[in-house]
């Protein structure tokens, strides 16, 4: 057994790659044979990723709150603590938290041969974001 601390303080997610206010927690970094990159990612209410894509696919598992998930051209899906979504490599989508709740998930992802763990496209625009009245969310 191998305990290793916390020693990597919360980061804020870039503007580039986030709207809104989002805070992330290294859980893994790839290292030596490891290509695991997993985070605990915390969404304020409203904040969300930008569009994007995992060349290995993406599993996100909720943890806290109440949080929306889309794949391009998808209806938006209301994810709650316990639901695991899993995105391909490839697809382009986006994730965050509902507009009136926080939402805290466990971002698992395993980077390319390049070190490549998501190429990050455009920013969910407010209208895209609030396009379907995601049921449940209350």
């Amino acid at each position: 057994m191998k305990i290793t601390r916390n020693s990597v303080e919360t980061n804020q997610g870039s503007r580039e790659s986030f709207t809104g206010a989002v805070y992330i927690d290294a859980v893994a970094i790839p290292s030596g044979t490891s290509r695991l990159n997993a985070s605990t990612v915390h969404f304020t209410p409203g904040g969300r990723t930008a569009w994007h894509t995992h060349p290995n696919g993406q599993t996100i598992y909720v943890i806290e709150g109440i949080g929306r998930a889309q794949r391009r051209g998808g209806p938006i899906e209301v994810i709650r603590p316990g639901d695991r979504v899993f995105f391909e490599p490839g697809e382009d989508h986006w994730h965050g938290a509902a507009a009136n709740r926080f939402v805290t998930h466990l971002s698992m992802v395993e980077v390319d041969d390049k070190g490549n763990s998501a190429s990050w496209g455009a920013h969910v625009t407010d209208q895209e974001y609030m396009a379907e009245a995601a049921a449940g969310e209350g």
